[in-house]
Parts: structure tokens; C-alpha cells; sequence
């Protein structure tokens, strides 16, 4: 398992559009997800134990977001022919086990992931409502193990600052997980 930490924000970027279908059997577009004031596009899978650290979290983030405006999606771009455990059948299993309050899509090119230059799981993608880039951090200070209860939540504070200015904070802390499982690696 490769641990990676996020690029710096480029403030301003677009968010590239998909086209991807999702665990509820619906296909879904950029213009279907994100929200009034703002778009949360997080790159998870099931299997990497840093996503699995903040999964709770997660849901509990895009419960709240949703109540500010914010649109959040959830997209898995892991080769699962290498991993079974982030195959189309499991992320079905894992969003109904957990409840998952957001469209799940499986990127299966993987042509969604590299558009945006996504590189770890989880990954977040934090954009105005604009569709303008203004965060690209971590959720909180939890790595693989879950960091305490009172832990800052960075990503839900930078999300609500976007959702009421359109700009996400200057200081950002990367997010860091495991590598993204790009098909041919080392091709």
C-alpha cells in the first residue's frame, strides 16, 4: 500500500464533468449532484483502511453539507480486477451497509480520477457554486486510525466558508491515504 498526500489547492479550477453510473443502478452527471452553493466530489473506495478511518465521518459531513447547499459525491476509481473488495458488487454492498446518504459511482476507465488529478482514497474536491475549486485538504487530523471525537473538521468548515463566501481558506492541510489503483501500474 502506497500512502500519498493531495496536490495544493489550484483555486479556480473547474470541475470536470462525468458521465458515471452509480451503485443505484442511475447514471449520474455533474449537473445531477452538485447543490446550490457548492459541490463536494470526494474520490473513496471500500477496501483502503484511511477511507475506512473517517467513513462515519463522512456520512456525517454529507448529511450536514447537504442542509448548507452543498452537493457531495462519491466516486471509486479502483482497478478491481486488483482489488475485488472496490468491485461494483461491493460498492453496492458497502453504500446499503453504511447507509450512504450521497450517489456512489464507480469511475471504471478511470478517465473521471485523471481528470481531476485525483491521486489518493479519500480525496476531496471541494468547489463553490461556480463550480470553481476552493478546497482540496483533508476531511480532519485522522490518518488510519480515527482521529478523536473533538477533532477540528476541517473539511465541513471549509465546505460551509465556500458555501457562504465562495472561497474555501488559504490554509490548507493535504489530505492523505492510499494511492489510487491505476489499471497497467507501472506500465
Amino acid at each position: 500500500m502506497v500512502s500519498l498526500t493531495t496536490p495544493v489547492c489550484e483555486f479556480g479550477r473547474k470541475a470536470p464533468d462525468f458521465d458515471l453510473l452509480g451503485v443505484d443502478g442511475k447514471r449520474y452527471t455533474l449537473a445531477d449532484v452538485r447543490g446550490p452553493k457548492g459541490l463536494l466530489v470526494m474520490f473513496i473506495c471500500n477496501h483502503c483502511p484511511y477511507v475506512k478511518a473517517v467513513r462515519s465521518r463522512i456520512i456525517r459531513d454529507a448529511r450536514d453539507l447537504a442542509a448548507q447547499g452543498i452537493g457531495v459525491v462519491a466516486i471509486n476509481s479502483n482497478d478491481a480486477s486488483q482489488y475485488p473488495e472496490d468491485s461494483f458488487e461491493a460498492m453496492k454492498q458497502v453504500a446499503a451497509e453504511y447507509g450512504y446518504p450521497f450517489p456512489y459511482l464507480y469511475d471504471e476507465t478511470q478517465a473521471v480520477a485523471r481528470a481531476y488529478g485525483a491521486v489518493c482514497t479519500p480525496d476531496f474536491f471541494g468547489f463553490n457554486a461556480d463550480l470553481e475549486l476552493q478546497y482540496r485538504g483533508r476531511l480532519d487530523a485522522s490518518r488510519k486510525e480515527t482521529a478523536p471525537e473533538d477533532a477540528r473538521r476541517e473539511l465541513y468548515e471549509a465546505m460551509v466558508e465556500i458555501a457562504r463566501t465562495g472561497r474555501g481558506p488559504a490554509e490548507q492541510i493535504p489530505s492523505m491515504g492510499c494511492s489510487i489503483k491505476w489499471k497497467n501500474e507501472g506500465a
